[in-house]
């Protein structure tokens, strides 16, 4: 529990969310680049990273880890099987669903963009200790997970 006074902590959330604020747009400014080498937007982008970690989703997979609407998923699944990042295949057990699919072949390349940040990222890890380093893991699952339903609220 912490023990600060009242001014201490409200200072303390200021200055995290202001911190947050502006990790975001980095962050945002950061994936655009690295997407705009390949001609991808953003969400594109991400989308993809959604794809490498999780393996073939279907469109409903995708709405649930974007917050996006459907017709905006279907949009960008598009976009993407247009520009040879993804594709369609029919799911293992149900023939009515459809997987979306990453093409390997084809998004090889966005790895190298990223090679140098995340080296950089473990070393800075490095200055923290392994229960601060589990504070940050808490604070961001739960972050990410209030702004999905925020995005959430926004596309329904």
């Amino acid at each position: 529990m912490d023990d600060s006074n009242g001014t201490d902590r409200a200072k303390a959330v200021e200055d995290l969310l202001s911190v947050a604020r502006e990790h975001s747009g980095v962050t945002v400014m950061f994936h655009t680049a690295v997407a705009g080498k390949q001609g991808l937007g953003a969400s594109e982008s991400k989308t993809l990273d959604l794809l490498e970690r999780f393996g073939p989703l279907t469109a409903k997979d995708l709405c649930q880890h974007t917050g996006l609407a459907p017709a905006s998923v279907t949009g960008l699944v598009d976009r993407l099987e247009t520009k040879g990042f993804v594709r369609r295949a029919k799911h293992p057990t149900d023939k009515r669903r459809v997987l979306i699919e990453i093409r390997r072949e084809n998004v090889a390349g966005l790895k190298r963009f990223f090679a140098d940040w995340s080296s950089e990222m473990a070393l800075f890890c490095d200055e923290f200790t392994t229960d601060e380093l589990k504070s940050v893991v808490r604070f961001l699952a739960g972050t990410s997970t209030l702004q999905r339903e925020a995005a959430t609220r926004l596309t329904s």
